[in-house]
């Protein structure tokens, strides 16, 4: 007997652990922040605020990596297109799709070719309200590096459209040239309202050194947004090469930007030294760095403050980041390549694969009186969560911390009608995410409170069973809900309020999954409206018929999904009744 008990502990214990493998691997460590994303490839983030989310924007590296089969390095030429993702706790981030910068500039003219569209990389995002209170929002990107673009919407999603028919700077906009490359645009609104624009970058030029390349450049904007207001002018950055963008601090205007990779010669810098009366160390290769001014148009006024980012290392190939204000707290945005190395490392992506980037944040440190930015110390671990997530609220299936068994190419659009997609290209207003068996979803920081939740709705259609987990293994199954129908359909089932109190991260774990669509889920305070229970059974109570919704007895072995009338005793012995949701064949 002793032998046979442990036999079995043995098999379920192997059970169990079969179970964890099936589930689909995570390529981002569950107990990380970073990157934002588990599942797509992104790059040069810019951001803006609004309504107390965080809007991140950046170069869709996945439509590279998709375009070259999912192998090789990254080359940006096919990158036409750009990510969107929000967030109001900076651990769960919204998924929104991404904005088809090709479609939407198809209409641009193409002589001379510069002025053409061609890519978009490095975006720079803004927005305002108008005197008459409509808002509106302006996205600038770069064109490779021959000009910078600009799109026009009245949400942080979109519809985005072009208000021009060509790129908005370009060779042959006054004052823009000579500059190796008219590109990578950082955009500010300043606190009287008025617009300005920094862009440029790479290779010296016009007598430019290693140390000071000649190649920045600011401009101020007309009140349209979409045009230079007056001149260009140089600002005089030291070993600067690209990724340009501004931001006011106190009054003052702060630019930021990565340095080139030249070679640093100690008696440039002691000139440099010297000439600005400074005393700051010189910047090591590919680091961002800042400089401050009060009087932009003014290259004089222009004072270098130093290293405020280092290179990520290895295997990022650049370095492009965005410094922003959220919540009361600065947050530093940047790239990085870890993601791309662990799906390497792991066989789930060719190994030739490389330059294929992700988009992370860490908490940063400013002193707005003196515009000081203390030095980032950049992390996996990423930024701290402020606030918790509400199950109780509607929830998109897009919203996640991490994932397993998630690409980019199975985030899809509802509606097929662009016309109401919010973006107005590939993701519209309410997305889904194609599920397989075995792949899950998480999100941190659920408060279910004290009182707990009695229900859980699910938006899903397919065919499948999906687990709710608060870790990835099995034993932390809290509740199972199975599912068939053809179109979109809510789901809802009672859960036990003991189980769902308190704060847990949540796991959506499909252990089957055939042809599943997951758009949305919600827990509830209230027992379910249609009575339906999990397909579990306690213990204490003895099933004993179970009956179809128009009274047929389901006899044993018959194949039937959905819900069935489970006639049972409970633990007193009394016949009682109650609708569930049934497996895949009556037992």
């Amino acid at each position: 007997m002793h032998l046979r008990i442990m036999t079995m502990a043995a098999l379920t214990a192997a059970s169990l652990q079969l179970s964890a493998q099936t589930l689909e691997k995570n390529f981002k460590e569950l107990s990380n922040g970073n990157p934002i994303s588990a599942s797509v490839f992104c790059a040069d983030p810019t951001a803006l605020d609004y309504n107390g989310r965080l809007y991140v924007y950046g170069s869709n590296d996945h439509q590279q990596f998709i375009k070259n089969n999912k192998k090789n390095g990254n080359g940006y030429g096919d990158i036409k297109s750009i990510v969107v993702f929000s967030t109001d706790d900076l651990v769960n981030w919204t998924f929104h799709g991404t904005i088809d910068t090709k479609k939407i500039c198809s209409g641009w003219t193409s002589n001379p070719w510069y002025q053409g569209y061609g890519v978009s990389w490095a975006p720079s995002v803004v927005w305002r309200t108008k005197e008459d209170g409509t808002e509106e929002f302006f996205l600038y990107f770069c064109n490779s590096s021959h000009g910078v673009g600009v799109l026009k919407a009245n949400s942080p999603v979109g519809p985005w459209k072009s208000p021009l028919s060509k790129l908005m700077i370009h060779r042959d906009t006054k004052g823009a040239t000579p500059c190796s490359a008219v590109f990578d645009p950082g955009v500010v609104i300043d606190e009287n309202g008025v617009g300005w624009i920094t862009f440029g970058g790479l290779d010296p030029v016009d007598g430019g050194t290693d140390i000071q390349p000649k190649n920045a450049r600011i401009a101020k904007l007309k009140p349209s947004m979409t045009a230079i207001d007056g001149s260009i002018v140089k600002i005089p950055a030291p070993y600067h090469f690209e990724a340009n963008e501004l931001n006011v601090i106190d009054g003052k205007f702060v630019f930021t930007y990565c340095s080139n990779w030249a070679d640093r010669k100690d008696a440039d810098w002691s000139a440099y030294k010297k000439e600005q009366g400074i005393s700051l160390s010189k910047p090591d290769k590919c680091t961002m760095c800042y400089m401050v001014s009060d009087d932009p148009m003014n290259p004089d006024s222009w004072v270098y403050k130093g290293v405020y980012g280092k290179h990520p290392g290895f295997p990022s190939p650049n370095n492009h980041s965005h410094l922003h204000k959220f919540q009361g707290n600065y947050y530093y945005i940047y790239h990085w390549g870890p993601l791309m190395q662990k799906m390497k490392d792991g066989g789930a992506i060719d190994s030739s694969c490389d330059g294929y980037r992700s988009i992370c944040v860490n908490k940063a440190t400013v002193n707005e009186e003196t515009q000081k930015i203390t030095s980032v110390n950049l992390s996996m671990t990423g930024a701290a969560a402020i606030k918790n997530l509400d199950p109780y609220a509607l929830q998109e299936a897009e919203t996640t911390a991490n994932s397993g068994g998630v690409m980019y190419e199975d985030y899809k659009n509802v509606e097929t009608n662009t016309k109401v997609s919010t973006l107005g290209n590939d993701a519209s207003q309410n997305m889904y995410v194609k599920m397989k068996t075995g792949a899950w979803t998480m999100v941190r920081n659920a408060d279910f409170g004290e009182e707990g939740a009695k229900s859980f709705m699910l938006r899903v259609k397919g065919t499948g069973k999906m687990e709710i987990r608060f870790s990835k293994s099995s034993r932390d199954t809290k509740a199972t809900i199975e599912f068939a129908s053809a179109d979109w359909k809510d789901y809802t089932i009672d859960v036990d309020p003991e189980a769902f109190k308190g704060k847990h991260s949540l796991y959506f774990v499909f252990d089957e999954a055939d042809k599943v669509q997951f758009d949305a889920w919600q827990f509830s305070h209230e027992p379910a409206p249609n009575g339906i229970f999990p397909i579990s059974t306690p213990a204490a109570e003895k099933p004993t018929a179970l009956f179809d919704l128009n009274g047929h007895r389901l006899t044993s072995g018959t194949p039937y999904r959905g819900v069935v009338i489970e006639q049972y005793q409970d633990g007193n012995g009394k016949t009682r009744s109650r609708k569930r949701l049934s497996a895949n064949t009556v037992h």
